[in-house]
């Protein structure tokens, strides 16, 4: 009443804008939880005219996705072509498609008058990590991708035991500065969950310590640009005593 008087209406003006907002309050009491329906009613109703000027969902545009994990993400999404796209509930899609185990992040754009955007952020593939006789594809984090076929990554680095799929990260790309050196690689494998051993696709095993490992790995460099140890072979090479490098020869060396 107060808003009202400080308009410019007559009397009678006021009177019905008082009757008026009675009697809506008095059908929400009447209806009580009927409100909430005749509410959505009428939003349904908004959202069918809507689609009927043209504003109904005709494309979902999905940006960022592999080959491999696309499937699963266009399941999640679960819309349907032709439904209002004033109706999408943006929140509820975006939390469907993350729960999918490819997903590390995803964005959820309504683009008028037809498109939804999903964008996508997967989880990186790191390494192949084996354990307990079987193969997983895991991310930086060390977390395991669900559903994703260590068969199809052939090139990522192979980890081996208890402890490796968290610690690789640390290793990878100490062992990638080195092309000489990781082109030879076969498999890390993590000793007592402390420290790693190179295994080399030749049989040569490279002992690296628990700690200082890019230090060690300079002492291997060093070698190497000096004796081409690389190249011509060997069974073994402790580098776990920072003080002493311990080189076994192969048979034929």
């Amino acid at each position: 009443m107060a808003a009202l008087g400080r308009l410019d209406l007559s009397p009678r003006a006021v009177i019905i804008s008082f009757v008026a907002g009675v009697v809506l309050v008095g059908v929400v009491l009447f209806t009580g939880a009927r409100a909430d329906r005749i509410g959505a009613s009428v939003s349904s109703g908004v959202n069918d005219q809507l689609a009927g000027m043209g504003l109904a969902l005709n494309r979902v545009h999905i940006t960022g996705a592999s080959d491999e994990a696309r499937p699963a993400i266009q399941a999640a999404i679960d819309l349907t072509q032709g439904q209002p796209i004033t109706a999408v509930d943006l929140d509820a899609v975006r939390a469907s498609v993350e729960d999918v185990g490819w997903v590390r992040s995803a964005r959820v754009v309504r683009l008028l008058p037809d498109t939804v955007v999903v964008a996508v952020t997967e989880h990186d593939r790191l390494a192949v990590w084996q354990t307990g006789g079987r193969n997983y594809v895991v991310d930086s984090t060390g977390q395991v991708i669900p559903g994703a076929d260590p068969g199809r990554y052939p090139r990522l680095p192979l980890v081996v035991g208890t402890g490796a799929a968290e610690a690789a990260s640390d290793i990878l790309p100490l062992l990638r500065q080195r092309p000489r050196l990781m082109t030879r690689v076969e498999a890390l494998v993590r000793v007592d969950e402390r420290r790693w051993d190179v295994r080399l696709r030749n049989g040569g095993v490279i002992q690296l310590p628990a700690t200082n490992q890019e230090a060690a790995l300079i002492q291997l460099d060093s070698m190497d640009q000096r004796e081409r140890l690389l190249d011509l072979g060997f069974e073994r090479v402790d580098l776990r005593a920072p003080d002493a490098v311990a080189v076994q020869p192969t048979g034929e060396a």
